[in-house]
Parts: structure tokens; C-alpha cells; sequence
């Protein structure tokens, strides 16, 4: 299945490295406990993880500390830079080494080097949408171990929880944002994002099937309205962390470089989001000044398992 060739994170610099890092969510604890748990119960060890796709290393930080040696794995530099410069450490203290990777030969050279069959887990947050998935599932074949895990997930669309002042009114307001502004900058990884990885390729349906990875093996979970998927579900967030936020996605990037006039200043497309969200919440009676909007990430969790030996 080819890859839908993502050019905008792999050649993120350590300016927006660094700009990801901090306006971005993490994921929520309870995605972790899911992936930790599950991998525990089918068999799978706790030796050495591959986070791949790792970006600044959240998610690498998160589950290092389950396992003995933890790598993490991404194309851009300035994420790589993001990502040792905030560091993180394993089970044993060991700190997470960092490394420029793709999907296609992760752990194979550079300074991310992992011997085929002596990965435990292969984790891939929010990424899979950008990979060539025959060439990845073939790849992790080599790199883990007998009943080894690989866990794929992607936080779907990002929904406005119920419970947020005048809801039905804001979401229409950001599904008109995403159809009339940011279409036109979508491609096809971030449409399979938003169909919650139904469609992304799997060992079985790729163009040469990867046997490796029994299909009764597999397993999806998927988070609802009223749970947590990403650490913003916890909060109401103001309307500078909701620009920043959305900021961090690779539609709006592409708009801005393709209107570097309009990124500063009210004919920014997130600022005319931000200003009507303001002006529904102040018609619902919130106060100037103190408009929340509460998002929920309606994500899912793919897990695939390495036949044992």
C-alpha cells in the first residue's frame, strides 16, 4: 500500500520541533494502561521498546519506563532534537536514545541500531497514516521477537465533548473550518485519520500479505464520547491553547505555507475560527474573555501480534 508521502512533520526544523512539543497533548494514561496491559497478556516481554513516528518523544517517555532499553524513532531532525533535548529514561535508568528513522528500515542504522527478532514492542502513535504499510509490517516482522506487539493508534477526529457551552453551535463552526479551510490541504493520510484508521493497511490486506501476523491475533479498541483518549479531554482549554492546538496539524502547516501573507493577523483561518467560537460562546452567556471549549478525541487502538515460535 503506497505511502501517502508526508512532507510536512519529516521535515520539521527544531523550531517547530519545539512548537509541537509544547502545543500538542499528550495521550491519556489510560492508552498507555491499555497498550502495556494487553501486550502483557498476549505473552509480549518488556525488553526493548521502538517507538516509531516518535516526534518530540511523548510517547516514548511514556512507555520507556515499562521497558529495560527504549529507542525512539522519526524522520524530521528537529524532532529528534526536540526529542533528546527533553530526554527520558527506561526501566533501568538507561536513557532513551533518539535517532532519524523511517517506516521502511527503522532501527537499521544511524544512531537507532536493533537486531532483527530483539524488539518487544513496536509503537506507533498517530503516524501509521504516513508509512508505506507493506514495506512496515514486512520491516517489524524483522524486528520483534516471537509474540512481539506492534501498537497502532490515531486519535480519529476531534470532537467537541457535550458537555462544552453551546456545543452543537462550536462543533458546526469546526466542521465548517475542516470542509471550506482545511480540505483543500488534506491528503490522504489525514483522511484516513479521520475515518479512524479503518481504512489504514493491515498485514492481511496489504498488497502482499506480511504471515507473520495471525489475524486472530489482532485486536482494536476504540475510545468513546465520554472517555479520555489525549490529556485535553481532562480540561476545558481557552482560546490561545485551542489556536495552538490546532496549530500543530499538518493541513493548517501546509496552509500557511502556502499563504505566508495571512499567517500573521485576523486573516488567519485560525484566528476567523477562534473569533466565531468567541462570538457563539458569548451569545451562549460566557463572559469575554473566558471562552473554554472542552474537545474529546474519539481515537482507536490497533494492536498486531508476531506469531511465537
Amino acid at each position: 500500500m503506497a505511502a501517502p508521502q508526508e512532507k510536512t512533520f519529516s521535515t520539521y526544523n527544531a523550531e517547530q520541533g519545539k512548537h509541537y512539543a509544547q502545543a500538542r497533548p499528550d495521550y491519556h494514561a489510560s492508552v498507555y494502561e491499555y497498550i502495556t496491559t494487553k501486550h502483557k497478556e498476549t505473552g509480549g516481554q518488556f525488553d526493548t521498546l521502538v517507538d516509531l513516528g516518535c516526534g518530540p518523544g511523548n510517547v516514548a517517555r511514556s512507555l520507556a519506563p515499562h521497558f529495560a532499553h527504549a529507542f525512539g524513532v522519526d524522520p524530521a531532525p528537529g524532532m529528534i532534537a526536540t526529542a533528546k533535548e527533553l530526554g527520558g529514561t527506561s526501566s533501568t535508568g538507561e536513557a532513551i536514545q533518539y535517532g532519524q528513522g523511517g517506516a521502511d528500515d527503522f532501527g537499521s542504522k544511524g544512531d537507532v541500531v536493533v537486531a532483527d527478532g530483539s524488539v518487544d514492542l513496536v509503537s506507533v502513535g498517530n503516524a501509521a497514516h504516513w508509512f508505506d504499510m507493506q514495506k512496515f509490517w514486512a520491516r517489524a516482522a524483522q524486528v520483534l521477537k516471537p509474540g512481539g506487539s506492534v501498537a497502532i493508534w490515531t486519535t480519529g477526529d476531534l470532537r467537541v465533548h457535550p458537555d462544552s457551552p453551546a456545543a452543537e453551535a462550536v462543533q458546526e463552526a469546526m466542521d465548517l473550518f475542516q470542509t471550506r479551510d482545511l480540505e483543500p490541504y488534506f491528503n490522504e493520510g489525514n483522511r484516513i485519520v479521520r475515518n479512524k484508521y479503518l481504512d489504514l493497511g493491515l498485514p492481511w490486506t496489504v498488497p502482499e500479505p506480511v504471515s507473520e501476523f495471525p489475524k486472530n491475533e489482532f485486536s482494536r479498541r476504540d475510545w468513546t464520547m465520554s472517555e479520555k483518549f489525549m490529556t485535553v479531554g481532562e480540561m476545558a482549554v481557552n482560546m490561545d491553547m485551542m489556536e495552538k492546538l490546532m496549530s500543530t496539524s499538518s493541513p493548517y502547516t501546509r496552509w500557511c505555507e502556502a499563504n505566508p501573507d495571512k499567517v500573521q493577523g485576523e486573516d488567519n483561518i485560525l484566528r476567523k475560527l477562534r473569533r466565531e467560537v468567541e462570538r457563539i460562546l458569548q451569545e451562549a452567556s460566557v463572559e469575554k474573555g473566558k471562552e473554554t471549549v472542552r474537545g474529546s478525541a474519539l481515537g482507536a487502538v490497533l494492536i498486531a501480534k508476531k506469531a511465537k515460535a
